[in-house]
């Protein structure tokens, strides 16, 4: 499947549906497919996606569509991101805000034996969360400097 046939089949599907949770899925594809035309990409690096498109058989017919293509997506980010280098739009703010905020409960429990338990976890939960989305800002700047976000 190539990448303007990829954009033209989920083009048609954004018209045929009208729940706004599948449309951000579709639209998500649709801009992924359009950074990649607009890149400028090897024959190589421009088959090996055609082919990656092709393994997530997108033209199959589920029954549960967003499930399927949230799927797809998923796969398809995490494969732009092994092969090529590319990320999407806030991926490293997302990933450290969620492992910021992660640590921040442990950190809020120790703190918590210390002082009182609910004042320990919620000041470890932010402490995490503005520590993550502050490391995240950072990489995803970084990666867009390098051209490597979609």
């Amino acid at each position: 499947m190539t990448l303007q046939e990829t954009y033209n089949f989920f083009e048609s599907l954004k018209t045929e549906t009208t729940k706004k949770s599948e449309i951000k899925v579709y639209e998500k594809f649709i801009h992924i497919i359009i950074a990649l035309k607009n890149r400028a990409l090897s024959q190589n690096e421009i088959h090996s996606i055609e082919t990656e498109l092709e393994n997530l058989n997108l033209k199959s017919n589920p029954d549960n569509r967003k499930k399927f293509f949230n799927k797809a997506l998923s796969k398809f980010e995490n494969y732009l991101k092994e092969t090529l280098s590319l990320t999407s739009k806030g991926y490293y703010t997302n990933l450290s805000v969620s492992l910021g905020v992660l640590f921040g409960i442990v950190v809020g429990v120790l703190i918590g034996e210390r002082f009182e338990k609910s004042l320990g976890l919620s000041l470890g939960i932010c402490m995490g969360l503005f520590i993550g989305a502050f490391i995240g800002r950072r990489k995803d700047a970084q990666a867009e400097a390098a051209g490597n976000m979609l």
